[in-house]
C-alpha cells in the first residue's frame, strides 16, 4: 500500500517531473532531442517515457493490490474513480476558466461549440479533446493539455485488471493469467507492433496500449508474486546494471518491459531517508501531471519562454498546483472511498 514506509511518493513526484522536462523542450520548440538522456541513449530514452513507463509500473503494482483488498467490484470501481475523476473534474474546470484569458479568435469563444464540449469530452476520457480552436493557436503546439491522452490508457487497464476480481481467490490461477497476458502483449510489442502500432478500439491506439499495457501488466505480476518481499539493494543495482549494458549495446526496447519495472519497484521499496517520509507533504505527482502542460502553455503563450526558463518556472508552479490539489480536492475525495461499499 502507499501508506507503508517507502520511496513511492517521492518517486511518483519525481516521475511527473519527468514528464515536465520533456513537455518544456516540445512546447518551447526545442528540440527534444536535445535531451542529454536523448544523447547518450541514442535515442532510446526520454524523461518523458521514463515518467510514464514508471507511472504505469507502479500503477500497475498497487491497483492490483487494490484489487485484492476490494470486498466487491463495485468497491474497487468506486476507488478508482474517486482517485481519478475529482482531480480531473477541478484541473478542467480551472482550464475552461482560464482559456477566454488566452483565447485569440474573431468571434467570441462562448459561441463555439468546441469550447464546450472540451470538459465533457475529457472528463469522459475516451472523447479526449485536445484542442479549442482560436487558443494557443500561436504557440508550438496547439494543445490545451496534451498529458490527458494517457489517463484513458490507465483507466481501460484497471477495467481489464477488474476480470481478475473473480478468481482472485485462486492466487495461482491469478499469477498465470498474469503471466500469459504479459508474454503475449510482449511479444506483440517486439515483434507485431508494427502491425498494430495505428489500430484503434475505443480510441485506444495500438502503440501506447501495447507499450505501456506491458508495463501495466508487468506491474501486477510482480504484486502478484509480492515482490516487495524479495526487493533488496542487489536486486535494484543488478537491474541498473543490465538496463545500462542494454542501452550501451541498443537493446533497451527488448528488455524495458522486464527489467525497468524491477528497477523502478526496487527504487520504490529500498528505505532511504528522507524520501521514505516524503508522503507527509501528500502525493503531487496527479496534480504536477495534469496541471503542467496547460501551466506551460501559458507561460509560452504570455512570456514565449525559452526551455530552461520554462522549465524551472513551470515546475514551481505545477508544484504549487499539484500540492493545492491533493489537499483541497484529491485526499478529500479518497475520504468517500470507504463509505456505502465497505465498512
Amino acid at each position: 500500500m502507499m501508506t507503508r514506509e517507502n520511496n513511492f511518493h517521492f518517486l511518483r513526484f519525481l516521475l511527473a517531473l519527468f514528464v515536465v522536462v520533456t513537455h518544456s523542450y516540445a512546447l518551447s520548440g526545442s528540440d527534444e532531442n536535445a535531451q542529454w538522456i536523448v544523447r547518450i541513449s541514442n535515442g532510446q530514452l526520454n524523461w518523458s517515457s521514463i515518467g510514464l513507463n514508471g507511472f504505469f509500473v507502479i500503477s500497475g503494482y498497487f491497483i492490483f493490490q487494490s484489487l485484492d483488498r476490494s470486498t466487491t467490484i463495485g468497491s474497487y470501481f468506486k476507488k478508482r474513480v474517486l482517485r481519478v475523476f475529482p482531480g480531473l473534474l477541478g484541473a478542467l474546470i480551472i482550464t475552461m476558466i482560464a482559456i477566454p484569458f488566452v483565447y485569440v479568435g474573431d468571434n467570441s469563444i462562448f459561441n463555439q461549440r468546441d469550447y464546450y464540449t472540451y470538459l465533457a469530452n475529457n472528463l469522459s476520457l475516451f472523447a479526449f479533446q485536445s484542442i479549442v480552436k482560436g487558443v494557443f493557436d500561436t504557440n508550438y503546439y496547439h494543445s490545451i493539455n496534451g498529458s490527458l491522452w494517457t489517463i484513458r490508457y490507465e483507466f481501460f487497464l484497471y477495467i481489464a485488471l477488474a476480470s481478475l476480481y473473480f478468481i482472485k481467490a485462486n492466487q495461482i490461477l491469478v499469477r498465470g493469467l498474469l503471466f500469459v497476458c504479459f508474454i503475449f502483449m510482449y511479444i506483440v510489442f517486439n515483434l507485431f507492433i508494427d502491425k498494430v502500432a495505428g489500430a484503434k478500439i475505443i480510441n485506444l491506439q495500438g502503440f501506447p496500449l501495447f507499450n505501456l499495457g506491458t508495463f501495466f501488466v508487468m506491474g501486477s505480476l510482480l504484486s502478484s508474486v509480492n515482490f516487495e518481499k524479495y526487493c533488496n539493494p542487489k536486486m535494484f543495482l543488478a537491474s541498473l546494471t543490465i538496463i545500462g549494458f542494454s542501452v550501451y549495446f541498443q537493446y533497451y526496447e527488448l528488455v524495458k518491459h522486464v527489467l525497468f519495472p524491477v528497477l523502478v519497484l526496487s527504487i520504490g521499496f529500498i528505505k532511504l531517508p528522507f524520501f521514505s517520509t516524503f508522503g507527509k507533504y501528500g502525493d503531487m505527482s496527479y496534480g504536477i501531471y495534469i496541471y503542467s502542460f496547460p501551466v506551460q502553455q501559458i507561460l509560452v503563450y504570455l512570456f514565449d519562454l525559452k526551455v530552461y526558463i520554462l522549465l524551472v518556472s513551470s515546475i514551481l508552479i505545477s508544484v504549487v498546483l499539484g500540492y493545492l490539489s491533493w489537499h483541497l480536492i484529491e485526499k478529500r475525495a479518497l475520504l468517500y472511498k470507504t463509505r456505502r461499499f465497505e465498512k
